[in-house]
């Protein structure tokens, strides 16, 4: 149990947001470093007196003794120095002694006669911030440490939960910032407009350039000729038109879902192929087999894309009774999605 002192200091530390003691030591500390500074002065001063001044010339006149001089014919008094700082150093000592005696007794009477309460005072005293509060009734249940542990366990833990929403917010702003870019509409190159904010950074037409051409990587899946004879929109639904063109966004939605359902079972074929390619050891990989596969590969990709009327020698589409004529950024699109999907299956291995 707690004695009535400790009761006492507690009161006055609640009270002045701050123990007693501490404003007494603030206030020794201070006196002592003036007392340091003061002390530094005299020496500096000493020091920079002439040693006449100080009664050497007298001492060694009194002496019968000849100091020596230096070039330019002063005399020396290399007891000087160390005089000076034995003598600094007992005033320092004795300052020091007064200083710890009679704020000593400042602090004692301090305590006794100015940060004090009446200990039988102490149970009635009431604090501001403690005003115009229920106090509880004895058979209301109140709070018990366990309790209130666990509200502080709950209170640090939904902290927690709120840091991490935060950061997975910032993080899909991130990748939907990103996504947009790609699927928006192809952009031709800007014209360099001045303005002082283009005048002062010079690298922020670059950057308009490179978003640009981020912007149009993947634009042709809602803006080139197959996306408009699907009926597919990038307008996001904002309005009323905005909701009517997001619906027509399904082929895109429908044929999206199916790819991404299609991926497992790619990547378990992609897992079983593995081995069979580790067997075949490095000659076979590298070697004639290699050149063949590719050869076959080659020629029946070249069929297939005669057949659907793709000319493979200039990139273009061919008549139309042969089939759909295909517009070379569309070819561009569809190789830059296979680089993509090749880099991410590298980095997954």
């Amino acid at each position: 149990m707690a004695s009535a002192k400790q009761v006492e200091t507690a009161l006055l530390t609640e009270h002045f947001r701050y123990t007693p003691l501490t404003l007494i030591d603030q206030i020794i500390n201070m006196i002592n470093e003036l007392l340091q500074h003061a002390v530094d002065a005299i020496e500096a001063g000493l020091l920079n007196t002439a040693p006449e001044h100080l009664g050497f010339a007298a001492k060694a006149a009194a002496q019968n003794t000849i100091p020596d001089t230096d070039g330019e014919g002063r005399p020396l008094f290399p007891e000087m120095r160390r005089e000076v700082e034995e003598g600094v150093h007992q005033l320092e000592t004795l300052l020091e002694a007064h200083v710890d005696r009679n704020f000593d007794k400042l602090e004692i009477w301090t305590l006794r006669n100015i940060f004090t309460v009446e200990r039988e005072v102490v149970p009635w005293v009431r604090l501001k911030h403690y005003e115009d509060i229920q106090i509880p009734d004895a058979d209301s249940k109140q709070p018990t440490p366990e309790s209130v542990q666990a509200l502080r366990q709950k209170v640090l833990e939904t902290s927690k939960l709120q840091t991490a929403l935060l950061v997975e917010k910032a993080r899909n702003e991130a990748l939907l910032t990103q996504l947009r870019s790609l699927l928006g509409a192809p952009t031709t190159k800007r014209e360099p407009t001045a303005s002082p904010r283009a005048t002062d950074n010079g690298g922020s037409n670059r950057r308009e350039e490179n978003e640009g051409q981020a912007s149009a990587s993947l634009g042709f899946l809602s803006t080139g000729p197959a996306a408009q004879a699907l009926g597919v929109s990038s307008t996001l639904a904002t309005t009323e038109a905005g909701t009517a063109a997001a619906r027509n966004n399904e082929p895109l939605k429908t044929n999206t879902a199916f790819t991404l359902s299609q991926l497992p079972a790619l990547r378990s074929l992609l897992e079983a192929l593995r081995p069979k390619v580790a067997a075949l050891g490095p000659s076979a990989a590298g070697g004639e087999l290699s050149r063949e596969r590719r050869d076959y590969i080659e020629r029946q990709t070249r069929r297939l894309l005669e057949r659907r009327g793709v000319d493979v020698k200039n990139g273009e589409g061919s008549v139309e009774g042969m089939g759909r004529r295909i517009a070379p950024e569309e070819v561009r699109g569809m190789e830059e999605v296979a680089s993509m999907v090749g880099q991410g299956d590298r980095m997954e291995e």
